[in-house]
């Protein structure tokens, strides 16, 4: 199989890590898989959010919302008075849209999961799709702000996303993303072993040049470009590294039982891109 590169459409391409190629022309890095679209929203079953990449994402909610509240902070400065309408892309449980509900005319959002929309539908009365974003077929509406929250790296067909964005945003709309930068001193320094690469659910992996030109060729000018921290749980952080990296459940549940998890601490590894863009 031919890979073509989504960022300069070279297909000169050389192995990086086990599993990841990169661009020769432009440095783009994504993983070499040849997974459907049924095999990879497969991926994101209630599995994925209870058990899997998350511990609990819905135990975690109060924890999440205080990053989605940074996020939307650094949006705010860019926000004028015709952005009446947001769209969220990968909307999981809906805790982003509820975070905002009251800044815009109207908010929506679109998963695959299921269960995460069903709850943003049923418990926080949020206008939240359920299904594939490049099949729904939206007619004529136009979005004004579009978001995509460590979403893009998921995507199977990332430059096809922002295709079906442009043709539904006009001009001085505005996307924001956040991603990991593999170009970054953290990625740089720990190659292969970096947190965020880890195929089949991280397919992509940008740098600020890379996703600048994607961003570029399809209709959008970078206009905020900075690493921004997070919010985590100790409970979280712990069960990432103890039980999911190195199989040590005991260890993870003692200290659970002894209280030294209950609590959130705020990280900048700088290596997670906040990118802004305006629709030309």
């Amino acid at each position: 199989m031919t890979h073509r590169c989504i960022v300069c459409a070279g297909t000169s391409l050389k192995p990086l890590y086990e599993g990841i190629l990169q661009c020769r022309q432009c440095n783009y890095v994504f993983a070499d898989l040849g997974l459907t679209d049924e095999e990879l929203f497969n991926l994101y079953t209630d599995r994925f959010f209870c058990g899997g990449e998350y511990k609990d994402y819905l135990a975690d909610k109060k924890i999440l919302q205080k990053n989605f509240k940074l996020r939307f902070r650094a949006l705010q400065p860019f926000l004028e008075r015709r952005h009446k309408s947001l769209f969220e892309i990968g909307s999981a449980y809906g805790f982003f849209l509820e975070v905002v509900r009251n800044h815009f005319d109207s908010v929506q959002g679109i998963d695959v999961h299921e269960r995460g929309a069903r709850y943003a539908d049923e418990h926080l009365g949020l206008d939240v799709i359920q299904g594939d974003f490049l099949q729904h077929d939206f007619g004529n509406e136009k979005f004004d702000v579009v978001c995509l929250w460590d979403t893009i790296e998921h995507l199977r067909e990332p430059q096809l996303y922002l295709r079906k964005i442009s043709s539904h945003t006009e001009s001085g709309a505005l996307i924001a993303i956040t991603t990991g930068d593999v170009e970054s001193p953290v990625a740089r320094l720990r190659k292969q072993k970096w947190r965020l690469i880890h195929p089949p659910t991280h397919a992509h992996y940008f740098s600020t040049k890379t996703l600048t030109r994607l961003l570029d060729s399809h209709g959008f000018n970078v206009i905020y470009n900075r690493y921004c921290g997070f919010y985590r749980s100790v409970d979280s952080a712990l069960y990432n590294i103890l039980v999911l990296r190195h199989g040590k459940s005991r260890a993870y549940e003692l200290l659970q039982r002894s209280g030294a998890a209950n609590f959130d601490f705020y990280l900048n590894l700088y290596d997670i891109m906040y990118v802004i863009a305006r629709r030309r």
